[in-house]
């Protein structure tokens, strides 16, 4: 099979798909420059083809964010002939009005992280490109189009602050995001977008709100909850809800996604080392 658009998801997405009817038709793991990647999921639905790749794990969240091997899932998936990324990522919120729950475009990251590494080429003079606009404008307006009729609340704008994790933020630290203009806050968007630019992917980001940040609301520490008692139950149930929604959701979104024409800058972005002379046609040649 060769995908015409790959989904990054959190935890177990293609069984989220199975569980709806759609099974894959084939999973590999690639061995990449970079290391093993994460399992990808190959599947077919009503002649679309598409590949699905859990960045946490398969079956519960296994790999917390610093340790996800984005360079290796990225490599994998431009290997395969994949020239489309759509991210489905979780955040928490910075501003009360972006509810648990709700489902967030955003335009632009602020990376205040310390993980890495950010780029694929390490020792060599290239990869220094603009990033702006950020993801993939075109890729933007086809999301947001087909979220025109979504049974959730639909964002088309925010900055998604990106931290390193595995622990979250102090409520000092989300003040200071704030601050900064933040309007989400997470810790996997960054370095993957980064590192898709650079292997000209076109990549957009579909996040869904999964708490108030620290500090945002008065909120009381909950030993053994999800985040401790950051979201209350009614919240859970809310965000539930949107990861219930994940398979109708992809199958409305996938097409127009894939049919987009890639006249972006995304698969012009180093035009400039390739005029150079520094990087050949063969990409597999760049990043090794």
């Amino acid at each position: 099979m060769k995908p015409e658009i790959a989904v990054i998801a959190r935890v177990g997405a293609h069984q989220a798909l199975a569980a709806a009817g759609l099974q894959p038709q084939q999973t590999r793991v690639f061995s990449t420059p970079y290391g093993d990647s994460r399992p990808v999921h190959f599947f077919r639905h009503e002649g679309l083809e598409f590949a699905v790749l859990s960045r946490h794990g398969e079956a519960g969240y296994e790999i917390s964010a610093p340790f996800i091997n984005a360079r290796a899932n990225l490599y994998a998936l431009k290997d395969l002939g994949v020239a489309k990324v759509l991210a489905w990522v979780a955040p928490g919120s910075l501003r009360q009005e972006l509810a648990p729950g709700d489902l967030v475009v955003p335009g632009d990251v602020l990376d205040e992280g310390r993980g890495g590494p950010h780029t694929f080429f390490t020792g060599v003079g290239w990869g220094f490109i603009r990033h702006n606009p950020l993801f993939c404008p075109e890729l933007r307006e086809a999301l947001l189009r087909g979220l025109a009729g979504a049974p959730f609340t639909v964002h088309g704008h925010g900055v998604y602050l990106a931290t390193t994790g595995p622990r979250l933020e102090t409520a000092a630290e989300i003040r200071k995001f704030r601050l900064l203009g933040g309007d989400l806050v997470g810790q996997t968007l960054a370095p993957e977008v980064f590192l898709a630019r650079e292997l000209e992917l076109c990549y957009v980001a579909l996040t869904y709100v999964v708490n108030y940040a620290e500090g945002l609301l008065d909120r009381p520490y909950r030993p053994g909850t999800l985040f401790e008692g950051l979201a209350t139950t009614e919240e859970v149930a809310r965000v539930a809800a949107v990861e219930a929604a994940l398979p109708q959701l992809l199958l409305g979104l996938l097409p127009g996604l894939a049919a987009t024409p890639r006249q972006c800058p995304c698969p012009r972005l180093l035009e400039r080392y390739r005029l150079r002379g520094d990087l050949g046609p063969d990409w597999r040649t760049w990043v090794r």
